[in-house]
């Protein structure tokens, strides 16, 4: 069975799940480490407080993306109590990608929470800037890009922002 065939699962993290988050965790921030030129502490281990928060800030939540019974990616929101919502950091690995399970999870996740949104990227991932693009006009044919400077980074070009709505849907979240 190919990953297209696998049904795509998107759980609301908890803390028992905290393992397979910190597994998934570490291979996003090194994806992410070929963009912001980031590295591992002396334990081999990145950075992970936007993870830890999600775990216990109730305007915080992660999520965990399974496809069948494989933990296939995660991402972290934040604002859940704001005027706008802000995917934080979103990841699905190589091998459940191009599939449409990426653009499933969003949506997803978004249709939790109805109302603004808004995803930051580097304009030099070209695969985010068309995932987030592509996400973005499925949601809102009216969304936005900015961009702002990447707050502590001034090494770093500044962060693109897609900024799109939500409608409330009668369906509801779709997996």
């Amino acid at each position: 069975m190919t990953t297209s065939q696998l049904p795509l699962s998107v759980v609301a993290a908890q803390t028992a799940h905290r393992p397979v988050l910190e597994q998934l965790w570490a291979m996003f921030r090194h994806d992410m480490s070929a963009f912001n030129r980031s590295l591992p502490d002396a334990r081999g281990r990145f950075r992970q407080e936007r993870l830890d928060t999600a775990l216990h800030d109730p305007d915080w939540a992660a999520y965990l993306f399974q496809l069948g019974h494989s933990a296939a990616g995660l991402a972290i929101v934040r604002g859940l109590d704001a005027d706008e919502r802000i995917i934080s950091s979103f990841f699905l690995v190589h091998g459940a990608r191009r599939a449409g399970h990426g653009r499933a999870a969003a949506r997803a996740i978004t249709r939790l929470h109805p109302g603004r949104w808004a995803a930051a990227y580097q304009d030099v991932n070209a695969a985010a800037a068309r995932f987030w693009a592509a996400v973005a006009f499925e949601a809102d044919e009216r969304w936005t890009l900015e961009h702002r400077a990447v707050p502590g980074r001034p090494d770093l070009p500044p962060d693109a922002w897609a900024r799109f709505t939500v409608e409330e849907t009668a369906s509801g979240p779709d997996p």
